[in-house]
């Protein structure tokens, strides 16, 4: 029932009704809610059309987002290597596999030294991961008197081109092992690393044997024993840069140490898809915005990060080690690549092309007999 008031005044009284008392806060609140529900859809829309999967490079194109694979300063040391012809001869953008992207990760010990080189291909439509790494001994095809794969990036930082340049020549010799130039670059160092798995609360890792080691030169100290271990973030850079042993401790391989940094990255994998993880992705944003140099735009980065939250934990990611036909000893002990293994395992891991990779895509130097 309406209630009656007035409001008196020089001519009398005016009688007004109003509702019962309160229903001007349920106005309130559907006026809240109808807010609330545009800005929802406004939220909507907008991450509908800004968070949708990269465009792919077109071949023979230099990427259109603000970075170019080399700069007007930079001199290569190779010319002879192409970086604009990032697919193998005869292959068109037609050929390119949906939704597959690749990518040339570098980690580095916070200067020019590549500790760490690995190719990585995320398939979105069947939701697997790969990751190939190469060890740092790799022999290249290269006129450069180091003919390692890990001299490519400080070269071509040194030759005037800084981490741009190091990239591009870096992409130039990987192309000669693979046969093609991954789409994105994403270049590490280690306090990156060290805070991703502090954000994850540290992470678990089976050491396989007991890592001593100590350098005061350095100021590094190594004491991690073996066995299933919770590492924190500096335990986890020194678990995977660890190779010399001291007092006893055992000295390994650079195999043995790209099989720990690639147990390092499962393990980071299978914390970050954990539930309560993904709600810290904009925290891991952060850091990889701070401490990374990538071409993968803000936008999609925030796609990849979301992919990343879909995958069904380790048994998405596989690693591998490039193949190897022996080594040429003293006094360079560069590793040979094995043309037709490498091949084999590029088309069934991180190949971007309908169009398989041969022999003849590679550009190695054999063994000799």
């Amino acid at each position: 029932m309406l209630k009656e008031r007035y409001i008196m005044g020089k001519k009398g009284g005016k009688r007004l009704t109003s509702k019962k008392r309160g229903s001007g806060f349920k106005n309130l609140l559907l006026i809240l809610a109808s807010m609330l529900g545009i800005c929802i859809l406004v939220l909507a829309v907008w991450h509908w059309i800004s968070v949708k999967p990269p465009e792919i490079p077109k071949i023979g194109t230099e990427k259109d987002d603000g970075v170019a694979f080399h700069s007007p300063e930079y001199h290569p040391d190779d010319s002879s290597l192409s970086i604009t012809d990032i697919a193998p001869e005869g292959v068109t953008d037609a050929d390119r596999k949906k939704e597959f992207y690749t990518f040339l990760i570098i980690g580095t010990d916070g200067g020019i030294n590549t500790d760490t080189i690995m190719l990585a291909s995320y398939d979105n439509i069947n939701k697997k991961a790969n990751l190939i790494s190469i060890p740092r001994d790799t022999l290249v095809n290269v006129k450069r008197r180091v003919k390692k794969i890990n001299a490519a990036y400080p070269s071509g930082t040194l030759n005037g081109g800084g981490k741009e340049g190091g990239i591009a020549q870096l992409k130039r010799e990987v192309k000669t092992l693979v046969g093609f130039i991954p789409d994105y670059s994403v270049l590490i160092d280690m306090k990156a690393l060290i805070k991703v798995v502090d954000a994850l609360g540290g992470v678990e890792v089976d050491v396989p044997y007991n890592m001593v080691y100590n350098d005061p030169t350095q100021s590094l100290s190594i004491n991690i024993q073996k066995g299933l271990q919770t590492l924190s973030g500096s335990d986890a850079v020194k678990f995977a840069r660890y190779r010399r042993g001291s007092g006893g401790s055992k000295t390994i391989s650079d195999y043995d140490r790209i099989n720990n940094q690639q147990a390092v990255i499962k393990a980071i994998l299978k914390k970050a898809v954990n539930p309560a993880s993904l709600l810290k992705i904009p925290e891991f944003i952060g850091i990889f915005s701070e401490n990374v140099y990538t071409d993968i735009s803000a936008g999609n980065l925030l796609w990849f990060a979301e992919r990343l939250a879909g995958l069904q934990g380790t048994d998405a990611l596989t690693t591998y080690t490039i193949p190897m036909a022996g080594s040429s000893g003293s006094p360079n002990w560069y590793e040979y690549v094995d043309a037709v293994k490498t091949a084999d395992l590029v088309n069934d891991t991180i190949n971007p092309y309908n169009v398989p990779i041969t022999v003849e895509n590679l550009d190695v130097i054999n063994a000799v007999p």
